[in-house]
This record gives structure tokens, sequence and C-alpha cells, in this order.
């Protein structure tokens, strides 16, 4: 077993102002986002312009917070949130949900590309590799902050979680997610995308490789209390949700490659 890294949650405090290290990862998720956008501008396939990218960003900031913490109330709060409407507002009670912040963007970038004309397929297919390192900073800041563990465990590198009630040595499965969401999905975009791809395929990769990536990883986790397992004794929301990702992903696949070839930077303009 090892012993878990007793790191604070809050990075630093200004005055009463306290600063988390879950809305640090947050920041340098969309930090990076942004300088991989502006690199990615320059490539003469790119539907979107350098001139473009800032408030391309924050459209998309705008969907991941929006869409995430909806998300969750829907997704995993529906009995609070019918309860207690107010409580949608409370963001340091609850979380953010990764599916909502996925809709959310979704909603975001189909307002942007009507708003500067860009085709939706050519704009997600940009979008989607400047993602996965926000995804594994986000479990890093969960690790940090002790939240969503994994499920009790014997392995030797299970953990201990100080916040635990049951102070059960358990999967970092934290880490687990940093290391697939984050590393893996980053580099299986980098190299899908480092060419050009019909349109929608990269978006495709994105929702199946994520989809598959999460529905494995949620083996580890543990099931949220107020919830337990949704089906068969072992299904969790969290895989419940991946399978329209998964089925997503596979039709936007289908789709592209049945399309053709991938569009120049010019045609991706409607």
């Amino acid at each position: 077993m090892l012993p878990y890294p007793q790191i604070d949650p809050v990075a630093f405090a200004i005055g009463p102002a306290k600063v988390h290290w879950y809305g640090l990862a947050y920041l340098t998720g969309l930090a990076f986002a942004w300088w991989l956008a502006v690199r990615r501008s320059a490539r003469p396939d790119s539907p979107v312009a350098r001139e473009q990218v800032d408030d391309l960003i924050f459209y998309g900031a705008l969907g991941v917070v929006l869409g995430g913490r909806l998300g969750y109330a829907l997704f995993y709060g529906g009995e609070q949130l019918a309860a207690d409407p107010s409580w949608l507002l409370r963001v340091w009670q609850g979380g953010m949900s990764f599916h909502g912040g996925f809709l959310g963007v979704l909603l975001a970038m189909f307002l942007y590309a009507r708003r500067q004309r860009i085709r939706f397929g050519s704009l997600m297919d940009f979008v989607a590799p400047l993602v996965p390192v926000g995804l594994g900073l986000g479990r890093l800041g969960n690790f940090i902050g002790q939240e969503l563990w994994g499920r009790a465990s014997d392995v030797p590198w299970a953990m201990v979680f100080p916040r635990d009630p049951l102070q059960l040595a358990r999967h970092p499965s934290q880490l687990y997610q940093f290391a697939l969401e984050g590393v893996v999905l980053f580099v299986i975009m980098m190299i899908y995308s480092s060419k050009p791809r019909p349109a929608w395929a990269v978006s495709g990769v994105f929702s199946l490789a994520y989809g598959c990536l999460r529905f494995f990883v949620e083996f580890f986790r543990e099931p949220d209390a107020h919830l337990g397992f949704q089906a068969l004794g072992w299904v969790t929301r969290g895989q419940i949700l991946c399978l329209p990702m998964i089925a997503l992903g596979l039709f936007l696949l289908w789709y592209a490659h049945r399309q053709g070839t991938a569009p120049h930077a010019k045609d991706a303009h409607s």
C-alpha cells in the first residue's frame, strides 16, 4: 500500500478567498487549449484562423462550466435539484460532470460555428484534440481534493484517503483517469489528427476513445454513494453515460469515411 501524499487542496489564499488546485487545473487546461489552438490554427487545413482562437476558447470555457455543472445536477443530483433548485448555483457542493460539459461544449461550438460561418464538423475536429490535457489535469485536481476515489483494493499501490470515512485501501482511480483520459487520449488525438481526415472523423475518434477509456476505468472507481450500481449489479451511471458516446463515435467514423476525403481549409467555411 502506498501512503496518500498529503497535499492541501487549497493552493493559496488571498485574504478570505481560497484558490483550490482543482480551479487552477481548469485554468491550466484552458491555457493549454488556447496555446495548442494557436499552433494548430497555422495549419493549412485549419478551419479556424488565429484571430478567431480567443473567442473560440471563451465559448468553450462557457460550455464546459455551464454544461458541466448542469450535467452534474441532472445526471447525478436530480433529486437534490428537484428538492432545492438553488443548489444548482452552489458550485462548491457536488461537482462537475464531463458528459454535461461535453454537451455544453457541443452547444457552444454550434453557436460559435454559426457566428463565424464555419462548418460544425470541421470546427469540432479542430476542438477535439484540445480537450484531453484539461481532462487529465482535472483528474489530478480530483486526486488532490480526495474526490471520486476508487474501489477498495489490495493492489500494492492502493491508498487510504484521509477523507474516506471507511478508511479503506482503494484504487487511486483519479490517477488512472489522468493517465487514460489525459495522457493516452491526448496521444491518440494528436497522432490521428496529425494529417487531414474526413470531416467528423477526428470528433468520432475522440467520442469513441473517451467512451471506451472511461467505461473501462469505471470498473476501478467507486460509484457515487447516493446512486450505487445502476444495472446488473456492476454497471455505473458513468458507464451508462459512456454508451451514447461510444455509439456516436462509431457513427461519426462511419459517416466521415462514407463522405470521402477531408475538405481543405477554404472548404471548411459555409
